[in-house]
């Protein structure tokens, strides 16, 4: 279990939204600056106005500086969960509306979450005291194979979308087969036609490009057109979600016929074709936690997966066990290194390749000059389980290591029990 937050820390955090952006030192830690790599020690960082300004070891500290002292700790960029509902979902059960699900709705295809995405999710809180400081959000169900535009989001109190349209999801498997015809002859079939019909329809309108009286008269596109426009073009990566041999080769050569970027989510039997994967430039995002059959789709999985896609040279991101435990996506790096993936891989898996999966390298996943502020101080190795956090930055911003649970936790932890109650 995590330690307990002191007191202290408590009533110093009498709010739970950040102080303004000011200027913070980071010193005297071992900051691992590219992921699991870039290690300097006695490190001193520097952060104004939201971005990282310097990393140095032993450097001086500026006149002004609010000092964050970190010696004897562990810095890293903030971790990121590859694939979650953060936003859109609230306690499973609940009889409210869940954003993240549109049952009776098809071809939404261009539709974005981020209207209904919802800052003040208590699982926000829950999720960044534990050092995650950005997840994918995206929706899970609807009437067909196709779930909107997903979005990368940091887990602030505000300014809180780091990308809108960041992919397009698809689910393509077995729950998706039983939506729409009953079997996947039928997806794979209706997934190649909408993309051949999207591609026709793209290249005719670059054919007419250089006739100045069709632009004029040329209306927007919808919103499905865009999207689709986006992803055959390159500018927008597809999320697929897939998990049997058969259906990862399926996407493989869909990926090789239509030239587009493609996310593997989900991948439970990917490992059996780590080469192919690499070898397509297919990165993948899966769960080390989930290693039982739990159906005829991920007969093969394992939690050594991440491991051996590693070792073939794929890129990998880590999904957590769930929503509401989204912050247990670092426990799930800890798994994934138990089972043979280096510790440096894991690390990577959680900044890094999910900055450069979803198109956030520039900004995010590492500490280094111009980066966004996440940072996280920890108290010992970060993927250790009885490691966390002592500070956490989104954006410069500071934030209370303060959560409904840990607010519920410190009001009945010492309850005076009065002799009614004694038995």
């Amino acid at each position: 279990m995590r330690k307990l937050i002191s007191s202290l820390a408590l009533a110093a955090a009498a709010f739970t939204s950040p102080a303004f952006a000011e200027d913070i030192a980071i010193t005297g830690g071992r900051a691992f600056t590219n992921g699991g790599s870039g290690e300097v020690e006695n490190a001193t960082i520097l952060v104004s106005d939201g971005k990282i300004t310097s990393v140095t070891s032993g450097g001086s500290v500026p006149d002004g500086y609010r000092v964050i002292d970190a010696s004897g700790k562990w810095v890293t960029a903030g971790f990121m969960a590859a694939d979650t509902t953060l936003g859109l979902s609230e306690v499973a059960l609940s009889g409210g509306i869940v954003d993240s699900s549109a049952p009776r709705e098809k071809n939404v295809i261009g539709i974005s979450v981020v209207p209904a995405y919802n800052p003040a999710s208590a699982f926000i809180a829950n999720t960044r005291i534990e050092g995650v400081t950005r997840a994918m959000t995206r929706m899970t169900n609807t009437g067909d194979m196709w779930l909107g535009l997903g979005a990368i989001v940091k887990m602030s109190d505000d300014d809180a979308i780091a990308a809108e349209k960041a992919f397009l999801a698809i689910d393509l498997d077995e729950g998706a087969a039983t939506e729409v015809g009953g079997s996947r002859a039928i997806l794979w079939h209706k997934l190649n036609e909408k993309f051949d019909a999207a591609k026709t329809k793209m290249d005719k309108a670059a054919e007419s490009d250089d006739d100045d009286n069709k632009k004029k008269d040329a209306k927007k596109p919808s919103a499905e057109d865009a999207a689709m426009n986006a992803v055959l073009s390159g500018d927008m990566p597809i999320y697929a979600i897939v998990n049997r041999k058969a259906d990862i080769e399926q996407l493989i050569a869909f990926k090789n016929r239509f030239g587009v970027n493609v996310i593997l989510g989900g991948a439970g039997e990917a490992w059996m074709l780590a080469d192919a994967l690499a070898a397509a430039g297919i990165p993948v995002v899966l769960d080390p936690s989930a290693n039982l059959p739990g159906n005829f789709d991920v007969l093969g999985r394992t939690s050594a997966a991440a491991g051996r896609l590693h070792a073939a040279g794929v890129k990998v991101a880590f999904i957590p066990p769930g929503t509401p435990n989204a912050r247990l996506v670092v426990q799930n790096a800890g798994i994934a290194v138990s089972m043979g993936m280096p510790w440096e891989a894991a690390m990577d898996a959680l900044t890094v390749n999910p900055a450069e999966i979803f198109g956030l390298a520039d900004s995010y996943g590492k500490l280094a000059d111009g980066m966004d502020a996440d940072i996280v101080v920890w108290d010992g190795d970060p993927i250790e389980v009885m490691s966390s956090p002592d500070a956490v930055l989104i954006a410069g911003d500071e934030y209370p290591l303060v959560s409904r649970q840990t607010k519920l936790r410190d009001r009945y932890k010492d309850l005076d029990r009065s002799p009614a109650f004694d038995r």
